[in-house]
């Protein structure tokens, strides 16, 4: 770190000492077959692309906007320009044209980086709003003609030769990208994260889990997400591992097959669609084969207690080499085979779901942190991995709870503030550098940090009992019929729900009920209902009696980015659901 400096200044340093290690692999869709990238090779490829941004005048200190899937292209991209002191802004490749201009907008982003066609479609309707950007640049050739003058093929744009790739001098203080956080409510704010705050938090997480040479990361969430691009992408570069570009979620199985990846870096939602997936094999098996399994998963897991000196020995650790091999290999081989760690992040893993594959042989870190804090603050360590926490401070961070048990952070991942916000940046770090997560928490003895809930999210009834929404939604969530959901209830009698169903999960159930399963009707009718709620009502058991759910609206279509119902990092937009949903919750509370 000390020799880096800067994040190029990082990359210099990895291509100067391991120049022909495998960097990346990517698939390529014209050979049909997966590409190796040394350290070397990006080098050469980063020189052309700075080659290129010079010749187009970008001066230090100037913004430019990525909006690529994972691909080498979008390392290479950023490398150059932060070499040259240009600052990055990375773009979700989902996200909706309206949202990308007025990022582009707000950040006065000079150059705008994206994938082909479909991304340029999207923008053509904005793009004369986009005034302040000088090119647009596409990694693949378009179909048609673009009709604006700025655009360009990089194909044509890219000199045959760069030279040598040029690092600006300039202290790691500097600003190095600024990431606008999708915020559930109102525009976007723009995180800045300095060189400094990202080799520090880099460094830290490496303190946490020592990787190396051997290891191979499956990279999936999209790189604008800071966690991805911290683990998946600085933290493999300082360490000289190995990242590989997984083609998109639905081929995530065949290519964990093909690439049998070390670690996996994850939010919460993948562990739980492969647990559910579990779950619909085991339904479909002998009664035999779920017993087995499930005493699998829970002597692995008192195995794995006993290591962590929490728990007794048990005579039942005697099968465990035989459950393993008849249960627990059999399963981590549909993952590659070779997993080490996966690492969980963005959101609360449930407990529950992280016993089962830690009991199978799969140990799963879950971390905590906000892109304000770059991202990471607490994470657990293979030696003290207490699933249900978010585990300890990393080492540098400070983490302590402040009035009302908000989860206050200091540290030298601290974001420097928001973009053009100053007001935004005071509410959120206070004067002596505490900054205020807005989760609550507490701290257990041995230092480790416990998310409870959102200091701003929760449901008071009418009656005047409070319930955390979070909590109850996971709960229900682990029923794999669900697929997203809303608990609502703010200033009313009883609880209610909108939820998203798993379309062949109901269908199952529907065809048992003798309940057309197509018929949105019928979904909405009382039967259904009824049928809906008494799932949801199996999940809840552990809440208080005021807390349970009186009403149900299901539907089939999802809420996505797309439809406006999801920000890019997949978290609901709860006032844009109920402004949808209004009728039917209106419906759910007649007559209260």
């Amino acid at each position: 770190m000390a020799a880096a400096v800067t994040v190029d200044g990082l990359f210099d340093e990895r291509v100067k000492r391991t120049p022909d290690l495998v960097a990346y692999k990517a698939y390529n869709d014209q050979h049909r077959n997966w590409r190796d990238y040394s350290w070397a090779q990006i080098d050469r490829q980063v020189a052309r692309w700075q080659a290129a941004l010079e010749r187009d005048g970008l001066q230090p200190g100037e913004r430019v906007a990525v909006m690529l899937r994972n691909s080498p292209e979008w390392v290479m991209f950023d490398q150059a320009a932060l070499g040259l002191g240009l600052v990055v802004v990375p773009l979700y490749p989902q996200d909706r044209a309206d949202n990308v201009a007025y990022i582009l907008n707000n950040a006065g982003c000079k150059v705008l980086l994206l994938e082909g066609d479909e991304q340029w479609q999207s923008l053509r309707d904005v793009a004369v709003d986009l005034r302040g950007v000088l090119r647009f640049l596409s990694v693949n050739a378009l179909q048609s003609s673009p009709g604006d003058e700025r655009f360009k093929w990089i194909g044509e744009w890219l000199p045959a030769d760069g030279g040598k790739t040029r690092h600006v001098a300039r202290p790691g203080n500097t600003l190095a990208t600024i990431v606008y956080t999708s915020g559930t409510t109102g525009q976007p704010k723009g995180v800045m994260l300095s060189h400094d705050n990202i080799l520090s938090n880099t460094a830290a997480c490496l303190q946490v889990l020592a990787t190396g040479h051997d290891d191979i990361f499956m990279s999936f969430l999209p790189l604008s997400h800071t966690f991805e691009r911290t683990c998946g992408y600085y933290l493999t570069m300082m360490a000289g591992s190995t990242t590989a570009y997984a083609r998109s979620i639905p081929q995530l199985a065949e290519d964990l097959q093909t690439i049998r990846p070390t670690m996996l870096i994850s939010v919460p939602r993948i562990y739980e669609r492969i647990w559910g997936a579990i779950c619909a094999k085991l339904e479909e098996g002998s009664p035999l084969r779920k017993k087995l399994f499930l005493f699998a998963a829970e002597t692995g897991f008192a195995l794995f207690e006993h290591a962590q000196g929490r728990a007794p020995w048990q005579p039942s650790f005697l099968l465990w080499p035989l459950l393993k091999k008849l249960v627990a290999d059999k399963v981590l081989a549909r993952l590659g085979g070779r997993l080490r760690y996966a690492l969980s992040g963005g959101a609360a893993l449930p407990p529950g779901i992280s016993r089962v594959f830690i009991g199978l042989g799969l140990p799963i870190l879950q971390g905590y942190g906000l892109t304000e804090t770059s991202p990471v603050a607490c994470a657990n360590p293979p030696w003290s991995n207490i699933p249900s926490s978010v585990g300890l401070p990393l080492p540098g961070v400070e983490v302590k709870l402040g009035d009302k048990n908000a989860v206050l952070i200091r540290g030298p991942n601290v974001m420097m503030g928001y973009w053009n916000n100053e007001e935004a940046t005071r509410s959120m770090i206070q004067s002596d550098g505490w900054l205020n997560s807005g989760d609550t928490g507490r701290i257990g003895e041995q230092g480790h940090v416990f998310i409870t809930g959102r200091l701003k999210e929760i449901i008071v009834l009418s009656n005047g009992e409070k319930v955390p929404p979070s909590d109850m939604e996971a709960a229900i969530m682990r029923d794999p019929l669900f697929e997203q959901v809303i608990l609502l209830g703010e200033g009313k009698p009883y609880l209610t729900v909108m939820a998203v169903l798993n379309t062949d999960h109901w269908r199952k159930l529907a065809s048992q009920a003798g309940i057309d399963s197509l018929n949105e009707n019928l979904l909405r009718g009382e039967h259904a209902e009824q049928l809906i709620l008494r799932h949801v009502a199996a999940q809840i058991t552990d809440f208080p009696g005021y807390a349970q759910v009186r009403r149900i609206t299901a539907t089939l279509e999802p809420w996505t980015v797309e439809n406006g119902l999801l920000t890019p990092t997949m978290k609901l937009r709860r006032a844009k659901v109920l402004e949808k949903f209004n009728a039917e919750i209106d419906r759910m509370y007649a007559g209260h």
